[in-house]
């Protein structure tokens, strides 16, 4: 009997590998082990490894039938953003399946595609399965954070691992985006990643003469940082459209039946918002963007520090990074300097491949309906990490549609929960699509 990937899904969610940043964590040790323990009795050569005992990765190879085909990773991460269990109706790490939803910290970000990916291995053993081509697969940590104990890690320790992969599927795609067409026809339009905006953390940092309250002094930290955050926070950035955001607002457009014209700045806009909710992403990767997100100074409100800090969260579109940075300097100014905390540059691969196709034919054969169009994500994923290792990354992590309507809802927030039929039809597109890529 098939392994049902809703009921994996709960009880790795049950597993709290809350990830809190700058290296604090609950540790994703025992929802390895329980992954590994799995493989193992399935006949799976998987290993545990990381950095420190407690932040643990799982990677495992099937090997295909026909040895001449370039490999494929399949990356999913097994940490979680932190849950405030006040706020939550039930115990964000219960795994509980209730009204057709597995409701929990990670149900939808990631542990549905990882439940998914473990569902498909142990029916393969099942089964007596093996695929056309090596299989890397990789449940890895601190996805949440920078990736310095899971992804960034694998890839600059143990590149070995990924020995003959051309290509990789991770976070997010996959799934359907409900909307409605010009002549009032449903649209499904199911969006794969094929381009991630890079990522450029740094820290501000103004030094002055300290000093009491009541007394300006000649360098005050605090109000040249300010004004140095205010240059790059509310800094207009141009649009850019890139090969793949064009073709995702000129494919989306085509199908919901109008014409985007896509010549000036005003034509774009105004595509975009035509989108309905499709335009959310184009919306947030068409500019590059620069946001400050965390302010350090003083310590008593009548002393005047001598030092201020902030953290910028800077992205950038596929490009553009040479430019964005010295946009960036420029803004600043003079009077503070700056530091990188995080630097991964921006991820784009080919639209027109083999490899889109048989996402595109995967979800075709399990939704005839289905319109599959190229995307870039605002955020990032841990395809930045293995990118460098000239692996083509994508975000593929299929999920069906519910058949009454249910969708995936709290993300990052509270009562995060997915549908149990969207995880079990996703699994059957994903085990599809990796058996016969």
């Amino acid at each position: 009997m098939p392994v049902d990937p809703a009921r994996l899904c709960a009880e790795l969610i049950r597993f709290d590998t809350s990830n809190f940043g700058e290296g604090k964590s609950n540790g994703e040790r025992d929802a390895a082990e329980y992954i590994l323990n799995l493989l193992t009795k399935a006949g799976y050569d998987a290993v545990l490894l990381g950095p420190e005992p407690d932040r643990s990765s799982v990677v495992v190879r099937v090997w295909g039938t026909d040895s001449s085909l370039p490999g494929l990773l399949v990356h999913a991460h097994l940490d979680v953003v932190p849950a405030e269990p006040e706020q939550w109706s039930m115990d964000p790490f219960a795994g509980t399946v209730r009204d057709g939803y597995i409701y929990g910290r990670g149900a939808a970000d990631m542990k549905d595609m990882v439940a998914m990916t473990l569902a498909t291995l142990l029916n393969w053993a099942e089964a007596g399965v093996r695929p056309r081509r090596d299989i890397v697969v990789a449940f890895v940590a601190d996805e949440e954070d920078k990736g310095d104990y899971g992804a960034l890690w694998l890839a600059a320790e143990h590149p070995e691992l990924f020995a003959g992969v051309e290509a990789a599927i991770g976070e997010s795609g996959g799934h359907a985006t409900l909307l409605e067409a010009v002549d009032g026809s449903e649209v499904r339009l199911y969006p794969i990643a094929a381009g991630e905006r890079g990522t450029l953390h740094i820290r501000v940092r103004a030094e002055g003469v300290s000093g009491h309250g009541s007394r300006p002094v000649p360098v005050n930290a605090v109000q040249n940082l300010i004004n140095a955050l205010q240059r790059v926070g509310s800094y207009s950035w141009p649009l850019v459209l890139t090969p793949v955001v064009r073709r995702y607002i000129e494919e989306t457009t085509a199908a919901l039946g109008f014409s985007a014209d896509l010549g000036s700045d005003a034509g774009v806009e105004a595509a975009i918002d035509a989108m309905g909710e499709a335009g959310t992403v184009a919306g947030v990767t068409v500019r590059c963007s620069s946001t400050p997100t965390v302010l350090r100074a003083g310590y008593k409100v009548n002393v005047i520090p001598g030092v201020a800090e902030a953290d910028v969260d800077i992205r950038c579109l596929p490009g553009t990074e040479e430019d964005t940075l010295a946009t960036v300097r420029e803004l600043l100014g003079d009077t503070v300097s700056t530091t990188f905390l995080s630097h991964q540059p921006p991820v784009q691969s080919p639209v027109d491949s083999p490899w889109f196709e048989a996402m595109r034919g995967a979800l075709l054969r399990h939704d005839p309906q289905a319109v599959v169009v190229p995307m870039c994500m605002g955020g990032g994923t841990d395809a930045k990490a293995f990118a460098p290792l000239g692996i083509h990354c994508y975000g593929f992590a299929p999920l069906a549609t519910d058949p009454e309507g249910r969708s995936i809802q709290g993300v990052h927030g509270v009562d995060e929960r997915i549908p149990v039929a969207a995880v079990q039809g996703g699994q059957q597109v994903l085990q599809d699509f990796l058996t016969g890529v």
